[in-house]
């Protein structure tokens, strides 16, 4: 998982190199890039370190200081396009894969996308499920309060994925979705409205997502087609 923090009080190389050498001693941390111009240390870590145990590492009474990154965040199309790229690719092939199989059934779309989302989404976590649980616990509402619901979450979506390729009880299906996902995107927008900088969990701790409106809209988007479904079983 890799998290951005700023950190104040480097004025010089020097700092960048002692503060970037502090970090790298934890055991949890896997590369740190820091930059005293932009005030920002970028943290690669194996599992969630406390913002007490960064401070530690670097001085509890030194000048630096480390804090959550809450600073607006400068757009760039063609770095998004990168970043998402793996997201994009398969949002791309479900909607390809399912609009064919649904014979331009817009319902029989619906049901074979969400199939096709939740059965995928939930592969990816479970290649990584402390990984995804960790992660998941940064901002999700539930899992940081009670972590094993990262645990439970990804076989959730792997359960809501077979109900729905073979059409199992649609109107309890729809009804958890709406649950689920409605529940999870509240801390999703929580994370992006205060601009935190923080790995989004959506695949997994496989691939190196930031939270953005892009989680927001994956979330909605289940939610907005269980809702309509409902109304047309």
């Amino acid at each position: 998982m890799v998290h951005t923090y700023k950190i104040s009080g480097m004025t010089c190389s020097g700092c960048e190199a002692t503060v970037k050498s502090n970090l790298l001693k934890l055991p949890d941390v896997e590369s740190v890039d820091v930059s005293k111009d932009t005030e920002t240390a970028i943290i690669t870590m194996g599992k969630h370190i406390s913002l007490a145990d960064l401070q530690h590492a670097i001085g509890a009474n030194s000048k630096y200081r480390i804090s959550e990154s809450s600073g607006p965040v400068s757009v760039d199309i063609s770095e998004s396009i990168v970043t998402y790229k793996p997201l994009f690719i398969l949002f791309g092939l479900i909607l390809i894969i399912s609009f064919l199989a649904s014979s331009m059934n817009y319902i029989l779309w619906m049901r074979y996308f969400m199939a096709g989302f939740f059965l995928c989404f939930s592969y990816f976590k479970l290649i990584n499920l402390t990984g995804f649980a960790d992660s998941y616990s940064m901002y999700d509402i539930i899992a940081r309060r009670m972590k094993a619901w990262g645990f439970i979450y990804p076989f959730v979506e792997l359960g809501l994925g077979i109900a729905y390729t073979v059409n199992a009880f649609p109107l309890v299906t729809n009804i958890i979705t709406i649950a689920v996902m409605g529940t999870s995107s509240i801390g999703v927008i929580e994370s992006v409205v205060n601009k935190k900088k923080i790995q989004c969990a959506c695949l997994g701790a496989v691939f190196n997502l930031p939270m953005s409106t892009i989680t927001i809209i994956e979330d909605l988007l289940m939610v907005v087609m269980a809702g309509v479904m409902i109304f047309v079983i």
